[in-house]
């Protein structure tokens, strides 16, 4: 059995917005779900990734960076 197998399903975490990782996104890095997310939220184009568990859950949290105002 592989390591992939026995990981819990990730969940993408954007602001309040959470994502649930389905079959489609199982196979992606964190870095090429953030390519096919930031087309609906193009606010984490260029958020930093934090990878932490939570009760068990693998959560996948996209910190947007702050902008300049102006």
């Amino acid at each position: 059995m592989s390591d992939q197998n026995t990981l819990q399903p990730r969940v993408f975490k954007i602001g309040a917005t959470r994502i649930a990782e389905d079959v489609s996104m199982a196979s992606l890095s964190n870095e090429q779900v953030r390519d096919v997310l930031k087309r609906t939220y193009p606010e984490i184009a260029h958020a930093t990734i934090r990878e932490r568990e939570d009760n068990g859950h693998r959560v996948v949290e996209f910190l947007p960076q702050p902008g300049r105002k102006g």
